[in-house]
């Protein structure tokens, strides 16, 4: 029985890479290049956006003024608005993507409105409350900012990567 299980991997495994080199590249779902590029920027404004969120969330372990994190809530406004637009893109064009680009988009959907439904609840409680900015509502607020945008640039980030790590393997297997 031993002796059947090692030698039904290598016999699997063949198997496997024989089907694979066999199956038309026409059958295999291509990748969307418009989606990839528009990955690509969605991940450099999310990098932005965790970093500025990360700024803000530092700013609770010091004295600033509310008038720096009005500031700097501005700066994440303008990322979530930026990424919000890619996303237009990406769902515009999500039919045309494969089913890893499709999933990548149905990911990111609600992760981003989930910072932006945040980021305008901390913007509202700056605006209702600018004398308590140091009280643990507001930096409860604050620190699921930079929770959330370090979450979505991560997603984003494994999915771009994954892709040209595809893109990288795929080229590899067409020079068998």
């Amino acid at each position: 029985m031993k002796n059947y299980r090692t030698m039904a991997g290598p016999a699997m495994l063949a198997l496997l890479v024989a089907v694979s080199l066999v199956i038309p590249n026409a059958l295999k779902a291509a990748d969307s290049p418009e989606i990839m590029k528009l990955l690509a920027d969605a991940k450099a404004e999310a990098a932005e956006l965790k970093v500025d969120s990360g700024q803000l969330e530092s700013f609770t372990r010091s004295t600033m003024t509310w008038r720096g994190y009005a500031s700097k809530l501005d700066e994440i406004k303008v990322h979530i608005n930026n990424t919000g637009k890619l996303l237009g893109k990406l769902k515009a064009a999500e039919t045309t993507g494969s089913p890893w680009q499709q999933a990548a988009i149905k990911r990111i959907e609600p992760l981003l409105k989930e910072l932006a439904d945040n980021t305008t609840a901390t913007i509202n409680h700056l605006n209702d409350n600018p004398g308590k900015i140091h009280t643990p509502a507001f930096t409860d607020y604050v620190k699921a900012n930079s929770e959330l945008a370090t979450d979505l640039e991560a997603v984003i980030r494994d999915f771009v990567d994954y892709g040209r790590d595809k893109e990288q393997f795929e080229s590899l297997g067409s020079k068998l």
